[in-house]
């Protein structure tokens, strides 16, 4: 029931290439230590799910800022000065969503929903080349569920298990993650006991968890 490793141990599998999805919302609940060892490993052509692009040397922003990301989904890249002249020079393939469709599309990706129906982004550019449905004579556009390799998320609380309770941004979107990826990775802030959190606060049981890392540590 012990999942803790050393960070870099819980990332060894994360290669070039790899769909990784983050929590979240800019940069603050997201896995910082799990960042900066994907830094230093420095792999390559990632495609990234996140709710934004961080900023430019916090969350999710350094692996933008160390030129490690080909593709990103995600609901804004505005804050981030590095994904949007990447964006804009070509190097840096963008999807946007509105946010509550892409909060949805990974959920959808994680509980096994076949697409998510939604009036978001009708009559936009979101709408180009998706499919649509009318019901009871509303037309509705259809989302495609999001999944990914990977989910590193962040909790403030956890166990050894992996069972833990989220607080603030590190809400956005993480428990939807740990369920769409095929291995999350949690890095906690304060490591307690097993069965020292009362279940009833649990946000996240274990069984969605693969590997548990420690805030700051090695």
């Amino acid at each position: 029931m012990n999942k803790v490793v050393s960070v870099d141990e819980a990332i060894e599998k994360i290669q070039d290439g790899a769909t990784i999805m983050i929590g979240g919302f800019g940069g603050n609940g997201a896995p910082h230590t799990v960042i900066d060892a994907l830094v230093r490993k420095n792999v390559r052509d990632l495609t990234l799910i996140c709710n934004d692009s961080g900023t430019k040397d916090f969350g999710a922003g350094r692996l933008f800022t160390n030129k490690q990301v080909k593709k990103v989904i995600c609901s804004i890249i505005g804050p981030n000065p590095e994904s949007v002249k990447q964006h804009a020079e070509g190097t840096l393939e963008v999807e946007l969503y509105p946010q509550g469709s892409l909060a949805e599309m990974i959920r959808a990706g994680g509980y096994g929903l076949g697409g998510v129906i939604t009036k978001a982004g009708l009559g936009t550019l979101v709408e180009a080349g998706k499919q649509k449905v009318t019901i009871k004579g509303e037309e509705y556009l259809v989302e495609e569920p999001l999944k990914a390799e990977f989910a590193l998320i962040y909790a403030s609380v956890g166990d050894s298990a992996g069972n833990c309770r989220y607080f603030g941004s590190a809400h956005a979107h993480s428990p939807s993650m740990a369920a769409a990826a095929e291995h999350t990775i949690l890095e906690v802030g304060q490591l307690v006991e097993l069965g020292e959190l009362d279940p009833q606060d649990i946000d996240t049981q274990q069984v969605l968890i693969d590997t548990v890392v420690v805030k700051g540590g090695k």
